[in-house]
């Protein structure tokens, strides 16, 4: 660059030549590009705008280095011409890639470096013809090296970007155009110090540029000198009247027909996150019809037998990101969660990559992963209380206490009788008792804990508070509200001797089979732990009675009214065990009513 602007320091405009071209003063950074810069003004006062070209037909595959833009440079931008399979790639002079670096092509967007915001654009494959393109407004904090990424033969990138100009002007300098026409056409401006109006000198039409297509239909613009209107000689512009000078100095120009070719579009996301997929893009045959003067055409798609010439790419792809992670079993079924009835057992399932790691189960397929929780159905149940016996000891060792005993509701199969289900009431765990009558004392006055309600296990404690008064010392119980500005002792409390381990819990007895003649009558007898699970470590001697008798008393004879006893000797008749006749039955109808139900079967013996 230092050559650059020595070369551009010792050229001054000159009033017939606004547009200063300098042929390769960026000479190739790489052994393949082939391309041409230009230099001359820029819309910016005090600046110098520098453009190029690049464009080569084969290179080998890979990064190209086409252009270093120097630190300091503004409104850069840099532009692929030709839409293609080639990318645009930045990097720092210090080798920190910036955009699609490393063979890893970045999604379109704004990256900060190099002291700018450098915005990288991608447009639609298939709708549009306008290739890759990088802009920045500057200025450059450090030197930036602009890549092309080959990989479709025919690459044509166009930069530019503005320079602050080292050359300073004590005179003013004449307005420049800010475009700098295509290498090797002639760019010149006069500046007309007057408007003759004489009409020996007109317009004439010399000739026009090349068309803006090498196909389809393009756009040239129309050349025009000042000649003599007698002699047709050319004389400087400045002889002519700029206010008759034709209008429309382009017109359309007629190529030859443009050959049709693929579009190619994008590949779409693999049809599968992990396993064997399928990937698609769309391929459409299109053809040129008109290039417009500001660099767009005109495509339209066309038959497919236009595109003929080369083999129509593929528009499908097998694809695989990953393995797909599969799922494992890693326990067996637990047991089920209540010992009767319906519950739930459950086993360990996880998702396993190909690896063996342990991942997210997301990372499966989740219609496929087996059962982790399932029904289980361990019988029907029968619903009990069971009590276990009253404490010993009662809460208070004088006045009123009270003696505890633990009430649950247990499940099991149908016993041998039915009982009732546990939704009748719950039996009392809270009974009263009475220590004998308590001595009072002063102010608030507490007597001894009494002892845990409880032999084992959670139980209570509690003891009595009173306010008394004392006076002439005799001690008189008051209303509590009249100690009320002192703090009132706690008179009940936790407490937990020992812990039971086991103990036997019975559930209350049934009803007697029989009211009368000799029944019996049964409950349910558990041992069971301080949580209530069972157990076979209660002493057997101590195993409460699970069945008795019950309903010892005689059956009294049912009476009827109608059954009495004609006969004054009906004694006779029982003695002689004369009732098994109807005759006897009926003339001693109570007396008879009277005798033992096994008296027909001794008569028959």
């Amino acid at each position: 660059m230092a050559g650059l602007w020595q070369q551009l320091s010792s050229l001054r405009p000159s009033p017939a030549l606004a547009v200063v071209h300098v042929l390769c003063l960026l000479c190739p950074l790489s052994g393949t590009h082939s391309g041409d810069v230009t230099a001359g003004p820029s819309p910016l006062e005090g600046f110098v705008l520098v453009r190029g070209n690049f464009s080569l037909t084969f290179l080998r595959v890979g990064y190209h280095k086409i252009a270093e833009i120097p630190a300091a440079a503004r409104n850069i931008k840099i532009q692929e011409t030709i839409k293609s399979r080639n990318y645009l790639a930045l990097q720092t002079q210090t080798g920190v890639s910036i955009i699609n670096g490393n063979w890893v092509i970045d999604r379109p967007g704004i990256f900060a470096a190099a002291g700018t915001q450098l915005t990288y654009r991608r447009p639609n494959e298939i709708r549009s013809r306008k290739g890759e393109s990088i802009t920045a407004p500057g200025p450059l904090a450090e030197a930036l090296h602009v890549y092309l990424i080959y990989q479709q033969p025919g690459p044509s990138v166009f930069y530019e970007y503005s320079l602050p100009s080292p050359v300073t002007h004590s005179a003013p300098e004449p307005d420049v155009p800010s475009v700098i026409p295509p290498l090797g056409e002639k760019w010149e401006e006069t500046i007309p110090n007057h408007v003759y109006s004489d009409t020996t000198y007109i317009w004439k039409k010399s000739g026009h540029t090349e068309c803006s297509a090498t196909c389809g239909t393009g756009r040239r613009q129309l050349l025009w000198d000042c000649v003599d209107k007698d002699s047709q000689q050319t004389v400087p512009t400045d002889l002519c009247d700029f206010a008759h000078k034709p209008v429309n100095p382009v017109e359309d120009c007629i190529s030859q027909l443009c050959p049709a070719y693929w579009d190619i579009g994008e590949w779409s996301e693999c049809s599968r996150m992990c396993g064997p997929g399928t990937q698609r893009r769309q391929v459409i045959c299109r053809q040129v019809t008109h290039v417009h003067a500001n660099g767009t055409e005109t495509l339209v798609i066309v038959e497919p037998g236009l595109c003929a010439s080369t083999d129509r790419p593929v528009t499908e792809s097998s694809c695989q990101l990953k393995i797909c992670s599969q799922w494992e079993i890693r326990s067996e079924w637990s047991p089920c969660s209540v010992p009767c009835g319906v519950g739930q057992r459950s086993r360990e399932v996880v998702c396993v990559s190909n690896q063996g790691d342990v991942e997210k189960d997301e990372e499966c397929n989740m219609h496929l992963k087996p059962d982790s929780l399932q029904n289980c159905d361990m019988g029907a149940c029968a619903r009990s209380w069971f009590t276990s016996a009253w404490s010993q000891r009662c809460s208070a060792e004088c006045g009123g206490g009270n003696r505890t005993r633990t009430s649950v509701c247990l499940m099991d199969h149908v016993s041998e009788l039915p009982l009732d289900v546990c939704e009748g009431e719950r039996p009392s765990e809270v009974t009263p008792c009475d220590s004998g009558p308590c001595q009072n004392r002063v102010e608030w006055y507490t007597g001894p804990w009494s002892q845990c309600s409880a032999e084992c296990g959670r139980g209570t404690q509690t003891r009595s508070a009173a306010c008394l008064f004392a006076s002439n010392g005799r001690m008189e119980v008051v209303d509590g509200s009249r100690c009320s500005d002192l703090q009132q002792p706690a008179t009940a409390r936790a407490c937990s001797l020992r812990p039971c381990g086991v103990q036997w819990y019975v559930t209350e007895w049934s009803t007697c089979s029989r009211s009368c003649d000799g029944g019996y009558r049964v409950r349910e007898v558990r041992c069971l732990t301080d949580h209530t699970v069972p157990s076979d470590q209660c002493d057997p001697s101590l195993t409460p009675e699970s069945r008795e008798d019950c309903g010892k008393q005689p059956c009294e004879a049912e009476t009827d009214p109608s059954c009495s006893d004609q006969h004054h000797n009906c004694l006779v008749v029982i003695q002689a065990r004369l009732c098994i006749y109807p005759y006897y039955r009926s003339i001693c109808c109570s007396s008879c009513a009277k005798m033992p139900k096994s008296y027909p079967n001794h008569i028959r013996r």
